[in-house]
């Protein structure tokens, strides 16, 4: 147990330092003139309004542990959630890895408060799932919604988005008529999944949904700087980039999201509004998460000394 503990630890110091040297590595990327070029081509209010759906998508991100907690069967207060929530997301968002990295930035924090690690891995497996299906419906209602016409930014004709949309689409459907009928585990080699109740799931597919709506529509205020891409052709391209990085396990997804992005989008100078995008999603947040840890830490272990003390007295 002990070396156990030693070895989470060490984890958590691997993850900040990781994440801030992939800090400093991708903003190397670009010089300070291209940055400050890229940032100042783009509008006051895009930019805010982009920060403003970062905000929501982090928010929609909290419910996803929210509805992971009563999953588990362990509810929890909202604050409580939102900061587990958000310190791991923050930090697992620019790591990569997410299962390891926030896994291991959610289980310091829940099993602190007395959740045991085959809850926590509940949790974690539970916001796996949200995550996939939030992309999947994103995706085809994207598709869907383009309606007919040419040929969108992916290439594709107007019968294989229908035809991709509703297999998108299903796959929502098949998962609540899983969770509506279905009451034993399910496994997958070495990993077992209890299918939710139906009104979570219903949750899953609506927060997870929304989450990446809001990404993609900060990206979209981004972009409307340098090109007249719509919004769903924008979300379409965005979760097409956003599973290559996911594949390709690069963390953060650091130059995979923004090479699969320009392979899409008409104008190479959208480069400023994925920089800029990178920035607000993976950077800010990771500067308010890593010291969010670091004090949460420091609070914990004092509050455990003093506990400690008070106990042997």
């Amino acid at each position: 147990m002990i070396a156990r503990r030693h070895l989470l630890k060490f984890l958590i110091g691997a993850a900040i330092c990781l994440a801030i040297f992939l800090v400093y590595r991708s903003l190397g990327r670009y010089t300070l003139d291209e940055i400050e070029g890229s940032v100042q081509s783009i509008a006051g209010f895009r930019l805010a309004s982009a920060f403003l759906f970062v905000i929501l998508s982090y928010l929609c991100l909290t419910g996803f542990d929210t509805l992971a907690v009563r999953y588990a069967g362990r509810p929890l207060a909202y604050r409580r959630t939102a900061l587990a929530s958000f310190t791991a997301l923050s930090i697992g968002h620019n790591v990569g890895l997410a299962a390891l990295s926030s896994g291991a930035v959610r289980y310091r924090f829940y099993s602190r408060w007395g959740l045991t690690a085959e809850e926590v891995a509940k949790i974690i497996i539970f916001c796996g799932v949200t995550v996939g299906l939030g992309l999947v419906t994103l995706a085809g209602l994207a598709l869907l919604l383009q309606g007919r016409g040419g040929p969108d930014l992916l290439g594709l004709d107007s019968l294989v988005r229908t035809a991709l949309g509703l297999v998108c689409l299903s796959v929502a459907v098949l998962y609540l008529l899983l969770c509506a009928f279905v009451r034993r585990p399910l496994y997958l080699r070495s990993w077992r999944f209890d299918p939710p109740k139906l009104s979570l799931a219903i949750g899953q597919i609506v927060l997870g949904t929304l989450n990446f709506a809001c990404v993609a529509a900060s990206i979209h205020q981004l972009l409307a700087t340098f090109t007249d891409a719509s919004y769903l052709e924008v979300a379409g391209a965005y979760v097409t980039a956003n599973i290559a990085a996911l594949i390709s396990h690069v963390p953060g997804g650091i130059g995979v999201l923004e090479a699969t992005m320009l392979a899409i989008l008409p104008s190479t100078a959208s480069i400023g509004a994925l920089v800029a995008f990178r920035v607000l999603y993976y950077f800010v947040p990771l500067t308010i998460g890593v010291p969010t840890l670091l004090v949460s830490e420091a609070y914990y272990r004092h509050r455990g000394g003093r506990f400690s003390e008070q106990t042997v007295m």
